[in-house]
């Protein structure tokens, strides 16, 4: 059996170019399962309610792949996670067609490795650009990272009381900030001379 799912990633979206494709695949509305929600979000019932229907030698039809996941990983968790299962993935309009529910095919398996190998250049890339936004953020003197709920004065005081010559332990003692929230927060000691040379 062929099992629909469609999505789009909010309530003011339609849903109906997904629908027709699948309705013309021959499926029919009460097995084409639905979502208006975002790919990045884990709470897609329609999604859960097509997985629990699926059962071995079905095939869940998608419009395009990413209406499966939020990264071609995701995607490729899915499908993995399906065939072991015997469920199969088949998409429609990517240029990229996958139909993983025919294993003899070894174009169906040229696809699933070539989505690998994108979930991997992906995850690659999203690694790249982040480390790249840090060290241009940190360059610029930005803080990266959540920001700080410590209080700045005990945050001061932690500081004095280094500079003072206090062990971290002691400094914990006396503030109450965590050694990690210390040392994440102080700035970095003075380098201390190696030599005798001013």
């Amino acid at each position: 059996m062929e099992i629909g799912y469609a999505r789009v990633s909010t309530t003011k979206q339609d849903l109906d170019r997904q629908i027709d494709a699948l309705r013309q695949e021959g499926i029919e509305a009460k097995r084409i399962y639905i979502d208006k929600k975002s790919g990045a979000t884990t709470n897609r019932p329609g999604l859960h309610a097509a997985l629990d229907q699926a059962r071995e030698g079905d095939v869940i039809v998608v419009h395009t792949l990413d209406r499966l996941g939020r990264t071609v990983r995701d995607t490729l968790n899915l499908i993995h996670d399906l065939a072991d299962r015997g469920v199969g993935v088949r998409n429609l309009a990517d240029p990229i067609k996958v139909d993983s529910s025919n294993p003899e095919d070894p174009m169906s398996q040229l696809a699933v490795v070539m989505l690998a190998l994108f979930g991997q250049m992906e995850r690659t890339y999203a690694i790249e650009r982040a480390a790249h936004a840090r060290a241009v953020a940190t360059a610029k003197g930005r803080r990266v990272g959540r920001p700080s709920v410590v209080d700045p004065s005990k945050l001061a005081y932690a500081e004095h009381l280094r500079n003072e010559g206090h062990t971290i332990a002691q400094i914990v003692e006396k503030t109450g900030i965590t050694r990690t929230t210390l040392y994440r927060h102080l700035p970095p000691r003075p380098p201390q001379p190696l030599t005798a040379e001013k």
